[in-house]
């Protein structure tokens, strides 16, 4: 929500709403992509999901739509939930990154570019992509009024999250560049599961896939929670229409996170006849994509803000350097998603202008 509000302040409630809008279009595109790592991780029990697209994707919808129906009972049964799998998935990334050392072989790191493309445009592409790992950090506070001394609970929750999470991430792909080959990196749809069972044999391997499906899951049950209290949130500063602000008797907005839900359904339908990698890296690029888009007015909207409260010139240099730096940094990013990723996400935010006028003719008619 801090985004909004910078981009409201900068530059009016067009674009705040833009902001929410880019953000609320990548929660829902991101559970659809999450749906698909979970499928992905339990090809290793069911190997026909990586060949039987339809079962694929009903076994996907299933996943979205039973978290729907989780966080629809409130998020104090959804955060219960995500505790239970953040304890679970964090014991099989634990076991790769501390055993696999011992099978580790700098042998198979491939060259530093091998995507036939210049080092710009590899470089741009994997901004991209690893941006899509830290999203949702802005997130944190959205379900604030649900979370006890909030001002205390959630920076540290947040700090602390985002420091193991780093960690996780960098040994985990360090150990899997130094175990798998690179084709067998790059074509496999659970490369984790793939190294579990070159360290410890089968079960290894299932363990592994086990607490890589857990992990992808508790993403799913999480991102559709933000995917419910974004808009409820949005909406309670009339930038929603007023459907997204209905609660049921747990408080929690069962309409919102229908529709989000919906509309993760749809992303998911629209790309049933491509391969598990080749949906999930779409899907990855169309998240990030939406998710800069608000970057880029919020990067925008910190000078301008700071000149309008006068501190401008109490800090020139810095913060000229910061909002720069932020702006090039996701205008770089979004190049490097590609020009399909960049067609479909633009048209996305632009479906959201003629959304903003009814709402806005709807809200000054009442």
């Amino acid at each position: 929500m801090e985004a909004l509000c910078f981009a409201k302040e900068g530059f009016g409630d067009f674009i705040g709403f833009l902001v929410a809008w880019g953000y609320w279009i990548s929660c829902w595109v991101v559970n659809a992509g999450i749906a698909v790592a979970i499928i992905s991780a339990l090809t290793i029990f069911f190997p026909v999901l990586e060949t039987n697209s339809i079962l694929a994707v009903v076994l996907g919808l299933a996943f979205i739509w039973f978290f729907t129906w989780i966080n629809v009972k409130g998020v104090r049964a959804s955060g219960k939930f995500q505790v239970i799998t953040t304890a679970l998935k964090l014991l099989p990334l634990v076991f790769i990154i501390i055993l696999g050392f011992f099978f580790f072989s700098l042998d198979n790191f491939p060259e530093f570019n091998i995507s036939g493309q210049s080092n710009l445009q590899a470089f741009s592409a994997v901004a991209t992509l690893t941006l899509f790992a830290f999203l949702g950090i802005e997130c944190a506070t959205i379900p604030a009024e649900n979370v006890k001394n909030p001002e205390r609970i959630i920076p540290k929750a947040t700090m602390l999250g985002t420091t193991i999470a780093t960690l996780v991430y960098i040994l985990g792909t360090v150990v899997l560049f130094g175990i798998l080959p690179i084709d067998q990196l790059m074509s496999s749809p659970a490369p984790f599961a793939e190294a579990g069972r070159i360290i410890g044999g089968e079960y290894a391997g299932y363990f592994v896939a086990a607490g890589a499906a857990i992990s992808a899951i508790g993403a799913l049950n999480g991102w559709i929670l933000i995917a419910g209290q974004l808009p409820m949130a949005t909406a309670k500063d009339n930038m929603f229409p007023r459907v997204f602000k209905k609660q049921n008797k747990s408080e929690a907005p069962y309409l919102g996170l229908i529709i989000g839900s919906v509309l993760s359904s749809i992303i998911m339908l629209m790309n049933f006849t491509e391969g598990l990698v080749d949906q999930f890296e779409f899907i990855v690029l169309l998240t990030t994509l939406t998710a800069l888009i608000p970057y880029l007015f919020v990067a925008s909207a910190y000078m301008i803000i700071t000149i309008n409260m006068g501190v401008f010139k109490n800090d020139k240099f810095k913060i000229i350097l910061l909002s720069v730096l932020g702006f090039l940094y996701a205008l770089w990013a979004i190049y490097g998603s590609g020009s399909d990723t960049v067609f479909y996400g633009f048209l996305l935010l632009l479906l959201g202008i003629p959304f903003y006028i009814i709402m806005k003719y709807n809200q000054n008619k009442d």
